[in-house]
Parts: structure tokens; C-alpha cells; sequence
């Protein structure tokens, strides 16, 4: 076999460039297989210096059906790489592992790819080959009992590949046209108002005293009374919880009403939101 065409072999199979591979062969005197390890090694090198730079770009990638849905977000520098076509295979193929596993993420890092090695070994090499950072970051599965799972996807790359994602699970006991509008406009809605809870008390505590603590800093230049300080500081916390809870916020498709207004008006005794996910690049 000729320098070239073991250069061109190296290549297809480790996905790296010309120059990486011929200076890999003359280093393992024209043994591919030592020429493909001495470029992995470099490769993980390259890929560890690499993971100290921000990563904020990337896409969000939904997978699964209407019982179980995952969400997975792949994190990389550029947006310019978030729409390079091995990024996007990498991105798809590792959602649907993912919900397979079940967003569990050592699993995921551990399970095997289609070319035969692990989605770690993967990552690394595709770090080593595009050039920029790639972490995994948010997942999440949604999988509920007499529940059916409703998805939306805004400003979407390719296919199943977005810049936002959003599941929701609505338990209920029968399927009809009526709920199937309710459970897209309910992502929808999701999507756009970005609720933090499905209710008022499922709020964090400590995102609860963070807002607190936001609120005294306001007020505690306003030259007010303790007393009116309280009662201002217990408006504005009932209000961030009423606007930031699923339930008490104003429906989107018709803001004059709460969405649990909009499911009390569809009078169905079986129908209830179980929980959501949605996931935002650069949130």
C-alpha cells in the first residue's frame, strides 16, 4: 500500500486531516493501527485543552414518543458548529441513546455508538476533530403513567435538532382531538412564558430567597416604612410565583385567562399536567 493510500485509510477511519495523519504514519513508520492510536492520544490531548473555553452555543435534540420523550442539550462554542453536519449526526444519534438510558448520564457516557465505540471516546474525538468544545449538558426524560407526552421545537436546525425544546405529560384517560390542541398549544405556551414550576409551592427555596433578597435590595433605599416595605415585599414575591407557576400564568392564546382556567373550562376530570422540561441554548 502506498504512503497516500494509507493516509487516505487513516483518514476515513479517525476522521482526521491529512497533515495529523501523515505525521502520525512517519511517526509509527507506516503502521496504521499505531498511526490511528498515536492520533487518538493527540486527539484527547488537544480535546482536554479545549474543555476550559466557554461553551454556550449548540442544539437541543428531542427523542422518543408520545409515553416516553427525552431531552439532551449539546453544548459547543459556535453556532457556526452547531449547524456542521457531523456535529448534528453526533447530537442525534446521542439522543436517541439517551433515551434509551433514560437521560441517566453515566450510562450515556458509557454506552456504545455505532461505529463501535463509546459516546465519551466519541465526544473526544469530535472535539479533537471540529476544533472546539463539546459538552453534554441539560437531559432530561419525561415517562409518566396514563400520561401522553406533547413536544414543541422552536428554531429548528434540522429535523429532531432545535435551539429550544419543551415536554409536557398530561395525564388522561382518553385521547381526542380536543386534547391533542391542548397538549401542542400547552409546549407552546410553555415554550414562549417559560415557567420555573408547575405550581406556586413546587418553586425552589433558594431561587424563592434569591428573588427575596433581590426585592429588600430594592426597597431598602426607598425611604418607606418597614411595615409598607413588608406588605410591597409580599405583593411582589405572591406576584413572581403567580407569573413564573405553570398554572397561574396568563394562558398565551388567550392571556385574559390563567391556564388553569383553560383546563377547568375543558371539563374533563381525568386530565391533569403531571411535569415539563424545557431547555434553552444559552439559558
Amino acid at each position: 500500500m502506498s504512503d497516500i493510500e494509507k493516509v487516505k485509510k487513516l483518514r476515513q477511519s479517525t476522521g482526521a486531516g491529512f497533515k495529523d495523519c501523515n505525521s502520525a504514519l512517519k511517526e509509527s513508520n507506516g503502521d496504521i493501527e499505531r498511526a490511528a492510536e498515536i492520533l487518538r492520544v493527540k486527539g484527547i490531548a488537544k480535546a482536554s485543552k479545549k474543555m476550559s473555553r466557554d461553551a454556550k452555543e449548540g442544539v437541543i435534540v428531542i427523542s422518543g414518543d408520545e409515553k416516553k420523550t427525552s431531552l439532551i442539550e449539546i453544548n459547543c462554542e459556535t453556532d457556526f458548529v452547531a449547524k456542521n453536519d457531523a456535529f448534528i449526526k453526533f447530537a442525534k444519534e446521542l439522543s436517541e441513546i439517551n433515551n434509551n438510558c433514560s437521560s441517566n448520564i453515566e450510562d450515556l457516557k458509557k454506552s456504545i455508538m455505532l461505529n463501535g465505540s463509546s459516546v465519551q471516546d466519541n465526544l473526544l474525538n469530535l472535539i479533537a476533530k471540529i476544533g472546539e468544545k463539546i459538552t453534554i449538558g441539560k437531559l432530561k426524560t419525561i415517562e409518566n403513567i396514563n400520561s401522553i407526552n406533547f413536544k414543541y421545537q422552536h428554531s429548528v436546525v434540522k429535523d429532531n435538532v432545535s435551539k429550544l425544546g419543551v415536554i409536557v405529560s398530561i395525564e388522561t384517560n382518553e385521547i381526542n382531538e380536543k386534547i391533542n390542541l391542548f397538549g401542542k398549544q400547552l409546549s407552546m405556551h410553555i415554550a414562549a412564558s417559560n415557567p420555573i414550576a408547575l405550581n406556586s409551592n413546587d418553586i425552589k427555596s433558594e431561587i424563592i430567597e434569591k428573588e427575596l433578597e433581590l426585592i429588600a435590595q430594592e426597597l431598602k433605599n426607598s425611604g418607606k416604612s418597614d411595615d409598607i416595605s413588608k406588605k410591597i415585599s409580599l405583593g411582589k414575591i405572591n406576584k413572581f410565583k403567580e407569573e413564573n407557576s405553570l398554572m397561574t400564568q396568563g394562558w398565551v392564546m388567550e392571556p385574559k385567562k390563567k391556564v388553569k382556567d383553560i383546563l377547568a373550562e375543558m371539563n374533563i376530570p381525568s386530565l391533569k399536567i403531571k411535569e415539563f422540561s424545557r431547555i434553552k441554548i444559552g439559558e
